[in-house]
């Protein structure tokens, strides 16, 4: 029998969404150690403007998902394993929000301005501050560990239902 599918839309930002994160993920890691130089301020735009091609991204989706059901789970699951898909879910769209959200709101709070794309100036989030930039940077690169880890969670329960289990769950998005 052949899995229902999500719509070619949803599939379509579903793997640009990861391909951003991965790129925002790899840029910031990119960034550790390195002097301030024109370089590091190119990679740390690029990882920037990675970020907040996922968030907008993200919300075109979540409006996407919002008039589009996706394919309903397999029978065969158990509720823990819904439950567990679902809780997956919602909490990964959180953190695609989320964790651009505030790294605009640190750039803002650091007082660095962004121009999305080199030509697109997005409005500070708030004033320059540094007590709050403080606080933001370890909630963003925490917010950003924990959105890699449930995906990388996910994209193993994903292969784990297509080579263990093999109920074709992940042909749905592929």
């Amino acid at each position: 029998m052949q899995a229902a599918r999500y719509t070619r839309t949803a599939r379509l930002l579903h793997w640009l969404v990861a391909a951003c994160i991965v790129a925002a993920f790899v840029l910031a890691s990119s960034l550790q150690g390195l002097p301030l130089s024109p370089r590091k301020i190119h990679l740390i735009n690029y990882h920037k403007w990675s970020g907040l091609t996922v968030l907008w991204l993200s919300l075109a989706r979540i409006f996407w998902r919002a008039c589009h059901r996706p394919p309903q789970l397999p029978a065969t699951l158990t509720n823990w394993e819904r439950d567990a898909a679902s809780a997956t879910h919602a909490t990964l769209y959180v953190l695609i929000v989320a964790t651009p959200l505030l790294g605009w709101w640190l750039s803002s709070a650091l007082g660095f301005p962004i121009t999305y794309l080199g030509h697109i100036r997005l409005p500070n989030l708030g004033s320059k501050d540094k007590v709050l930039a403080h606080l933001l940077e370890p909630m963003h690169v925490a917010f950003a560990w924990s959105l890699i880890l449930l995906a990388a969670l996910h994209a193993l329960a994903a292969l784990r239902h297509q080579f263990v289990l093999r109920d074709d769950i992940l042909r749905r998005i592929l």
